[in-house]
């Protein structure tokens, strides 16, 4: 029944708009009372881990500041190699054959569609990748995997579908037609992508690395943007990349090379942010 609603309510909802309006509302300071009801409420509801958060719930005046919110210092001690990016479940993960990634049983896409590029494509054959889904229990900031130096990225507008179980099984090349960023780094192993995929409800996207980045531009202007940058930004493991202002789902390639073995083994299970692949 449930699947059936979707199917209907879904294609027809006007998904960009209703993100639009829910980040403006999550975002939007309540009087004091009711404000500070909301949030409680949202942390409950969601099982929140507030002993992680930077400051106490009576700091956040809305749900966005909670949702949001930073992690104490030290919470997240950063492990050894290549880190996962974020706290999340790992929906899928594998090896990339004929620059092909899946989505789903029965259900593919390539990088070259989630890039909005070629000139990357050809770097991630034969390498791995993970999928990680954010559910709003997780904490929304993700951060560097490895050390390297950002040399790419690319603000792709799209559309916003849920990124859900239904999405995932119904909607063809659902992360290539959602709004992203893409960012490429390069590894003394080799390249990495990191691909923030927005979902509906999101309400914006932000870049650590660049302010520019933002999800937040008029109709007219939403056309793909690509930057190279000269110089390149450096990373290391740990530093914070972007933040959902609502969740999602981030897309991870490797180069082959970069991991020591397929991140398969990680289908299925949680991660948290800063934890070692292997």
């Amino acid at each position: 029944m449930k699947n059936r609603i979707f199917d209907v309510v879904m294609p027809i909802l006007p998904k960009n708009d209703l993100s639009h309006w829910v980040g403006k509302f999550v975002h939007q300071p309540l009087p004091r009372p009711i404000g500070q009801k909301s949030v409680e409420w949202f942390a409950k509801y969601y099982n929140i881990d507030l002993s992680e958060a930077e400051f106490p719930i009576d700091h956040y005046r809305t749900i966005g500041e909670l949702f949001t919110r930073k992690l104490k210092p030290g919470v997240r001690p950063i492990g050894a190699g290549v880190v996962h990016c974020a706290d999340a479940f790992v929906s899928e993960a594998g090896s990339i054959e004929h620059q092909t990634l899946i989505q789903a049983k029965g259900k593919q896409y390539t990088v070259n569609e989630l890039l909005k590029t070629s000139e990357f494509s050809a770097n991630f054959e034969n390498g791995q990748f993970m999928t990680y889904y954010l559910c709003p229990t997780d904490y929304h900031r993700v951060h560097c995997p490895v050390d390297g130096e950002i040399i790419w990225s690319n603000h792709i507008p799209g559309t916003m579908w849920p990124v859900n179980e239904w999405s995932v099984n119904a909607i063809p090349n659902l992360f290539a037609i959602n709004e992203r960023v893409a960012v490429v780094m390069q590894t003394p192993k080799g390249k990495v992508a990191l691909v923030m995929v927005a979902a509906t409800n999101v309400g914006n996207m932000t870049m650590s690395f660049d302010s520019e980045i933002t999800s937040r531009v008029r109709k007219a202007d939403r056309q793909p943007k690509e930057r190279h940058y000269s110089p390149t930004v450096p990373v290391h493991r740990g530093d914070e990349i972007g933040i959902f202002h609502m969740g999602s789902t981030v897309v991870m390639l490797f180069e082959n090379g970069v991991l020591p073995q397929s991140p398969s083994i990680h289908k299925g299970k949680a991660t948290k942010m800063g934890g070692s692949l292997f």
